[in-house]
């Protein structure tokens, strides 16, 4: 049995693993003086008076499910708000930022929300939104959130409140999950194949929505549980909100591929509703669309616009997003659809309710990411580093005192990092920096020279009491580097780790604390896997499957070996080469190779079948699902070189071999 790509296609969003809640509140500590000190601090800093917030989330509001509870087909629970009734506190707590326990409150406000008549939103059910507007004879469903299991629910609560339609249409607005994810929730495959339904997405969806996470997807995947903090307990010490919506539905995903493709900047009338589609492609996502309502008056921004600072870089790990072309679209929503909108919607948060505030907020979400990829150029320009410039950019105060300017999601600080690291890499143009010892040995030495182990935890401990936590933990990750069993440097690096996370105003940045905490003192987080994404791996291209073979090779297993591998998929007339050589996997498409080792072919179920673990390569060949020609013992030897990666890998000790 060969379990290969068992991790292929999981998603950043966490799709395919469970992790259990941890009782992580139980063993937290509470908040420093100096915590409590600096987050009280943040209440004077902020326009806490400024209200309005809330009574735009809750206009329009018509209906919620008891305590949001969802659960799936399975009776396992897909969302649940009830663990989040600590938010109806007024004041924030000491070990929570008082700006983030504003967007904590406004997140837990859920259900069906009217946005005119014609047009619902179902709001925090999931991490996103899904929008809802009646057609001539059905309805058309605007991003159906992440899990079939929370779409279904948000659908069935609108029926509580309006009359029963048929869903005619759905639009995938961009290609991050939390998007598309749950489409099997309000339509099913047989009525899109039947013409019955319409699904719409930007051009390159599909494309996108697979590939993002098949080459490094394992990693991904491993990092998102840091910036979502899966598993973290809810609660004042625990997990509180991600800024970007409540917290992620659990479940699989699921793919009804387009049958249209939205052209450029296109109108189109979908069941009697005009849409002027305007592309924002190579921004929040690569593939992405807004949409304006003229009969409505309403403009969709997708996620281009939110009620906060967005991610440049995501700590997850991705590609970076262009701040600059995403100010510039932006602006062009605001010439184009600004003076002719009412309303402003989009697929995460709240709705904005009168055109003199939509204005101002277009203008305010523009000149956010412009100033942030200008203001890092400037000073790149200088001669400043990653670091110098993350902590030296501020934003202008007039950007400052805007709630949704504020980094709950993305921060001004990593962004900043994302922006240099998008023009010049990785390299700070220091040639000491050029290649550096590896982390562990580097470690070593440092503890070394600062007096070693006992000396080290001593002066940190000192630091500590002075609430200096960023520098003990920055200390504390080295000892930890150079001896992970040192159990007083992981205690005290929780410790220091738990105190910036309560002072955090991201939501990302608490959670990847506090789990960097919990790790530290109690070791990795179990996952459980609950299954791959069947439509994820069917829409699978065959020349991305090469390329996810070619990362998992083991060169000191193909270290000498040159292998030829034709490899056919019959049903769909796919012929490829591949090509093991110097350890390397390359693969051309539309052509056999004569000479070849050995031939193989297959439909392409069986290939999903192994992608899905129902079977195996060894079985496929056994049953004669799979007909190799020439020698077999080379196909096996090319499928024994793959490394199976490691889903759950540590982050804050070393991994792997050490020196």
């Amino acid at each position: 049995m060969l379990p290969l790509f068992k991790k292929a296609m999981l998603t950043a969003f966490g799709a395919g693993l469970l992790f259990p809640m941890i009782a992580q509140a139980e063993t937290s500590k509470p908040a420093t003086d100096v915590t409590a000190q600096l987050n009280q601090a943040v209440l004077n800093e902020l326009p806490f008076s400024d209200t309005r917030s809330f009574e735009d989330a809750r206009r329009g509001f018509l209906g919620a499910l008891p305590d949001g509870r969802v659960l799936d087909n399975e009776g396992h629970v897909a969302w649940d708000m009830a663990p989040y009734a600590f938010l109806q506190a007024d004041a924030a707590p000491d070990s929570v930022n008082p700006s983030l326990w504003r967007m904590a409150q406004l997140n837990a406000i859920h259900g069906l929300f009217e946005v005119v008549e014609g047009m619902y939103q179902v709001r925090n059910m999931d991490l996103s939104n899904m929008t809802i507007i009646e057609g001539d004879s059905g309805l058309i469903i605007i991003d159906p959130l992440l899990t079939p299991a929370t779409a279904r629910a948000g659908l069935e609560l609108y029926y509580q409140h309006r009359t029963k339609k048929p869903v005619v249409a759905v639009l995938y607005t961009h290609n991050h999950a939390d998007h598309f994810g749950g489409v099997k929730g309000v339509v099913n495959e047989e009525d899109v194949r039947a013409g019955k339904v319409r699904i719409y997405a930007p051009e390159g969806f599909m494309e996108h929505a697979i590939a993002e996470n098949v080459i490094a997807g394992n990693a991904m995947t491993r990092r998102a549980t840091y910036q979502f903090g899966a598993g973290l307990t809810p609660g004042v010490r625990g997990h509180v909100d991600t800024g970007l919506g409540k917290a992620l539905g659990s479940g699989g995903l699921s793919l009804i591929a387009p049958t249209d493709t939205v052209p450029d900047n296109a109108n189109l009338t979908i069941d009697g509703i005009e849409i002027e589609f305007q592309m924002a492609h190579g921004t929040e996502a690569e593939s992405e669309m807004m949409m304006y309502f003229p009969q409505f008056r309403v403009l969709n921004t997708a996620e281009i616009t939110s009620q906060h600072l967005h991610n440049i870089y995501t700590i997850r790990g991705a590609a970076i997003r262009d701040a600059s072309s995403w100010s510039r679209f932006i602006d062009k929503v605001l010439v184009r659809f600004a003076d002719r909108t009412d309303i402003l919607v989009a697929q995460h948060h709240w709705p904005i309710w009168n055109p003199e505030d939509i204005t101002h907020f277009l203008e305010v979400q523009r000149d956010l990411y412009k100033h942030i990829h200008d203001q890092t150029v400037r000073m790149m320009n200088r001669g400043m580093l990653p670091g110098d410039i993350a902590e030296n950019l501020q934003l202008p105060e007039s950007l400052n005192q805007e709630w949704s300017a504020r980094g709950y999601y993305g921060t001004v600080s990593h962004n900043a990092r994302g922006v240099y690291q998008r023009y010049m890499g990785w390299y700070d143009a220091n040639p000491a920096n050029l290649n550096p010892l590896p982390p562990r040995e580097e470690s070593r030495r440092t503890i070394d020279y600062m007096g070693g182990e006992a000396e080290v935890l001593r002066k940190a401990r000192e630091d500590f009491a002075d609430g200096d936590y960023r520098w003990v933990a920055s200390v504390m990750r080295d000892l930890v580097y150079a001896n992970p069993e040192n159990r007083e440097a992981r205690e005290l690096g929780a410790d220091a780790l738990e105190q910036l996370g309560y002072q955090a105003e991201a939501g990302t940045w608490r959670s990847a604390y506090l789990v960097g905490a919990h790790e530290l003192r109690h070791g990795l987080i179990t996952p459980k896997h609950v299954g791959l994404q069947p439509d994820l791996m069917q829409a699978l291209q065959t020349s991305m499957f090469f390329d996810s073979m070619a990362v998992r090779i083991d060169p000191e297993k193909a270290a000498g070996e040159h292998l030829v591998i034709n490899w056919s998929i019959t049903d769909q007339g796919e012929d490829y080469r591949l090509n093991l050589q110097n350890a390397t996997l390359t693969h051309r498409s539309g052509e056999l190779d004569e000479r070849a080792h050995a031939s193989v072919s297959m439909p392409r179920a069986v290939l999903d079948n192994i992608l899905l673990q129902k079977t195996s390569f060894p079985e496929a060949v056994e049953s004669g699902e799979i007909q190799v020609e020439g020698a077999v013992d080379a196909f096996f030897g090319l499928l024994q070189m793959l490394e199976q990666p490691a889903a759950n890998f540590s982050i804050i000790e070393p991994v792997g071999e050490q020196p």
